[in-house]
């Protein structure tokens, strides 16, 4: 059986187990009044199950297994194998830390020194960036520095996809897109295990939307935000950051570069007002699209052709065939819907 196949097998599996779960977690979710209240910087009217992430990781798990069960992962080499079981219970560890939170309301600090040792525990396991490629100067090592760059990244990704889930269907529909680029291009890369993980995870995303995307009928919580932000960090790093060459290590950062730009703009903004950048204000990009005049739809739709545009362009740069011409179509598609954005702000 072509190997390809077991990439659809964990997709389809993961969006089937999500969309199986989802009405199940949400009635008990209504049942023990485990929802989110409206509130002044939200924009849901009524309140609403935040347990969503449950079935997003039950999907993905699932999947994983099912797919390991039938030989899918096929002999991996000992030290490809630790990566991946770092990368599976490293999303373990993480989604358990969101599920407190969304259940208990940890401290802010708290979370942050749960989810460094969990990050710490996976570089341990091999989900480690080890050396940079630099143009003109090659492969530098990054020896003491390994540790703490990995767990930046890790935790930073985490936080920048549980940041931009402040709309129905927004970090689902962005996790979902950049899942399924970081499969194509792991799969180009010639690494079909992290591609398996990428397909799952992408299969779960997008299966959510179906109850997630406006008007939502459940959110994933910090559960499902954290999960998949460790995921897509993840398998970044074991699939293509690990391949020394510039453009491999790269692709990662560019895949993500909607949530990693958005996440960044808002703390230097925060910064800048003298505020404490863990202080939650209205300062992020879908913020300042609905105060410009968009709909809540229209606001999502707009940030997710941003996260195809730059997947676009990692497929171009990746070397994939027809790449150039899948980057200038999703060019066409984020110019239309600038004009839009200009055309709607005007008009407010």
């Amino acid at each position: 059986m072509p190997s390809q196949i077991y990439h659809l097998i964990a997709f389809l599996l993961a969006a089937v187990v999500v969309l199986w779960t989802t009405p199940d977690v949400k009635n008990i979710g209504l049942k023990s009044g485990r929802v989110d209240q409206p509130g002044d910087r939200k924009v849901h009217q009524r309140p609403m199950v935040r347990l969503g992430g449950v079935s997003i990781f039950a999907g993905t798990f699932a999947s994983l297994l099912i797919v390991w069960w039938l030989g899918g992962f096929g002999n991996l080499s000992p030290e490809k194998e630790w990566q991946i079981w770092g990368v599976i219970l490293g999303g373990v560890g993480f989604f358990l830390i969101g599920l407190a939170d969304d259940l208990l309301n940890l401290s802010p600090l708290g979370r942050l020194l749960m989810q460094v040792i969990v990050a710490a525990a996976a570089w341990k396991a091999g989900v480690s960036i080890d050396f940079i490629s630099v143009p003109t100067v090659g492969i530098v090592n990054l020896a003491g520095l390994s540790l703490p760059i990995t767990i930046i990244w890790l935790v930073g990704m985490v936080n920048a996809i549980n940041w931009i889930d402040g709309l129905d269907g927004l970090a689902a529909g962005v996790s979902g897109i950049a899942a399924v680029v970081m499969l194509v291009v792991s799969l180009f890369m010639r690494q079909p295990a992290a591609a398996l993980i990428a397909a799952a995870l992408a299969g779960a995303a997008l299966g959510f939307l179906r109850y997630n995307f406006n008007p939502a009928q459940i959110f994933m919580g910090d559960g499902g935000a954290y999960f998949m932000g460790f995921t897509l960090a993840a398998v970044g790093v074991i699939g293509l950051v690990k391949i020394p060459a510039f453009t491999a290590v790269l692709l990662p950062y560019l895949i993500l570069a909607v949530p990693i730009v958005d996440m960044s703009a808002v703390i230097l903004a925060r910064l800048r007002r003298g505020k404490s950048p863990f202080v939650a204000d209205k300062s992020h990009l879908h913020h300042r699209l609905l105060q410009a005049g968009l709909s809540h739809r229209l606001t999502v739709l707009f940030i997710y052709s941003l996260t195809l545009w730059v997947g676009s362009l990692a497929l171009a740069i990746a070397g994939i065939p027809s790449g150039i011409t899948y980057a200038c179509a999703a060019t066409s598609l984020l110019s239309y819907a600038i004009w839009r954005v200009w055309k709607l702000s005007r008009q407010s």
